[in-house]
């Protein structure tokens, strides 16, 4: 969209410091009956949507490989390895992937660790070929699950997202992999993009029923996408 010839500002739903700040504490989550202890910022991230959905539906993560993109801090995919047998967990930012790796190595090294997964940390920037190649090349029969919990952020994104979870769910179509995103609406262009996106992508978008909820006065909802 113009305006006077100018094209508008990418669409950023979060404030700046969201991605430089370094003030990690140790923080307690509940999911159900499942309880971590991780290294986490004090951020506007609403994770928790996906994290409930899947402690009530762990039978679906059972046994299964899965990546998770724009994993951050780690609660998500940390989460899954109590189920999961192998969890890559990715992101594209340096620093947060530090502590993301810091936190593998607490709940790897915590008495009360009921993980039975593979856990690992891998760099992956949305649309970078290189990158998923690498990731691609050490699981060259793809994952069962792709995951991403409030990732949809920035509207520049969107396009990368949708373009990097194609060749992912490519990989592994005989696995009948999906896409399972935790979607909390902040803008309606947003909303809008995600779907057509996707559909542009070759994509199949399916709302779980009955997963929309108010997460911290935004509202949100389960997606499960797969290959159309």
């Amino acid at each position: 969209m113009e305006r006077d010839g100018v094209e508008d500002d990418d669409i950023v739903c979060l404030d700046e410091s969201f991605f430089i700040n370094d003030n990690y504490q140790l923080t307690r989550f509940t999911f159900g009956s499942q309880v971590l202890e991780l290294y986490c910022l004090q951020s506007a991230s609403r994770a928790e949507l996906l994290n409930h959905y899947l402690s009530k539906n762990a039978d679906m993560l059972r046994g299964c490989s899965v990546i998770e993109l724009g994993s951050g801090v780690g609660i998500t995919g940390i989460l899954c390895s109590r189920f999961c047998s192998e969890v890559v967990m990715t992101d594209h930012n340096d620093e947060v992937l530090k502590i993301l790796t810091r936190n593998i190595e607490l709940h790897q090294s915590s008495q009360d660790s009921h993980s039975c997964a593979r856990l690992k940390a891998e760099k992956l920037e949305w649309g970078n070929s290189e990158q998923l190649k690498y990731i691609l090349q050490r699981h060259p029969e793809g994952f069962d699950l792709v995951l991403g919990a409030d990732i949809c952020f920035q509207q520049s994104s969107i396009p990368l997202l949708f373009n990097t979870v194609e060749k992912l769910l490519q990989v592994s179509r005989q696995a009948k992999c999906k896409f399972i995103l935790g979607y909390v609406s902040r803008a309606k262009v947003m909303d809008d993009m995600v779907i057509s996106e996707a559909s542009q992508h070759g994509l199949h978008v399916t709302e779980v029923a009955g997963t929309r909820a108010t997460v911290r006065n935004l509202e949100g909802v389960i997606y499960e996408i797969t290959c159309g």
